[in-house]
């Protein structure tokens, strides 16, 4: 039998995503988090996928258990009010937002409408990977940009990159690092891109920090799609709800690769109750941000390297191959993130609650002190890595 966290995605079938991503759709965080890790235990602390352990809030717990007995019907008429209730909060028209199972999908059908053999997809380098499976599907050119010294988005390098960008993807905060791109550097971008491409903007962990959503850039009429969900700082990503905020002609032709089909009635009501509470938000903020600088302090106190982050994850260097640390910590029931080809010792690691990260600590220094059963690898010359192609030249 299988534990509650083994994935049915094994790694090898995995790895065949960028060959058959037409085939596969739409891929997403869990899969590229389950497709990193090996079966979990029951009790195993759970940091790899940028969940937020809190889960959905109790107005959206009362509300998903009032609609289960109405689980036999379609109730369209939900998608409609979730719509006009994110709009309303938004100052937005609600025919610039449509309802989705997440924001993966509208992530990937919007590239599949920018990007072409002529017309390349653009993103950060590390940044959040489900784009580029996409843009394979689309047959498009990949053009990954380093970040900057600071870890934002480097918009100039970005667009002199690829003066054939169809659609260039800015995860703000990043995924995997947290940190955030500057909205007038977002601004720029949009400014001064090539005729006829768009901008993304992935919102995913936007509410886990203070900075300025660029929806106004989508009020303004920009060529911008903001992608928002429910699955982090809502704590639903089980349920499955995001939107996609574009002006309407942008989202037809999100909509012309994705189709039509009903949502989960419970997701629909559990996130229009969620954005009715609040306070919501500013509690999340408040309890991810006490237990993320926590962490910190104690990877301050220990001299170890980190990248800081406003978000629910942050990049952990440890100074050797991370795939060694990631296997390591597994033994210890502690499941922590991938590895980005880019910077192949860092892992990442999701703010987990107060008494997991304490758990993750325990686990850490117990790994990287060499007290496990597990015997890490000592350092490998970087020439060594970069010679096998490892590590980048």
């Amino acid at each position: 039998m299988r534990s509650r966290n083994e994935s049915p995605f094994s790694r090898r079938s995995f790895l065949q995503l960028s060959a058959a991503a037409a085939a596969l759709q739409i891929v997403t965080e869990p899969m590229l988090a389950a497709a990193a890790r090996k079966a979990a235990p029951n009790d195993a602390i759970m940091i790899d996928s940028n969940e937020n352990p809190l889960g959905p809030c109790q107005s959206a717990r009362d509300a998903i258990s009032a609609i289960i007995p109405q689980g036999g019907r379609y109730l369209d008429n939900l998608s409609e009010d979730l719509v006009h209730t994110f709009a309303k909060v938004e100052g937005l028209n609600p025919e610039y937002v449509h309802a989705f199972p997440g924001s993966s999908p509208p992530l990937r059908f919007a590239v599949i409408a920018f990007t072409s053999p002529q017309k390349s997809y653009v993103t950060a380098d590390p940044g959040y990977e489900a784009g580029m499976f996409a843009a394979g599907a689309a047959s498009a050119r990949v053009v990954k940009v380093p970040l900057t010294r600071t870890y934002s988005h480097d918009v100039k390098a970005m667009l002199a990159a690829a003066p054939d960008a169809g659609l260039f993807y800015i995860c703000s905060p990043n995924n995997p690092t947290g940190t955030l791109t500057p909205h007038a550097d977002i601004e720029y971008l949009v400014e001064n891109k090539p005729k006829g491409s768009v901008v993304m903007v992935d919102e995913a962990y936007i509410h886990f920090c203070a900075a300025p959503s660029t929806l106004d850039l989508v009020k303004a009429g920009k060529d911008v799609v903001v992608l928002r969900t429910f699955s982090k700082t809502y704590g639903m990503a089980g349920l499955r709800c995001g939107f996609a905020i574009a002006r309407p002609d942008l989202l037809e032709k999100i909509m012309d690769r994705a189709g039509w089909n009903f949502m989960p009635v419970t997701a629909l009501v559990a996130a229009s109750a969620s954005l009715k509470d609040d306070g919501l938000v500013p509690e999340r903020r408040r309890i991810n941000a006490a237990v993320r600088q926590e962490t910190f302090q104690w990877l301050d106190r220990n001299g170890y390297s980190y990248i800081p982050s406003e978000s629910n994850c942050f990049l952990l260097d440890t100074k050797r191959p991370g795939k060694e640390v990631i296997d390591a910590m597994a033994q210890q029931k502690v499941f922590i993130g991938r590895i980005w080809p880019v910077m192949p010792t860092c892992v990442r690691i999701t703010v987990g609650t107060h008494d997991e990260m304490l758990q993750f600590q325990t686990a850490f220094q117990k790994v990287m002190r060499g007290t496990t059963a597990f015997s890490l690898q000592p350092i490998p010359d970087s020439r060594k890595l970069r010679r096998s192609g490892e590590l980048p030249s």
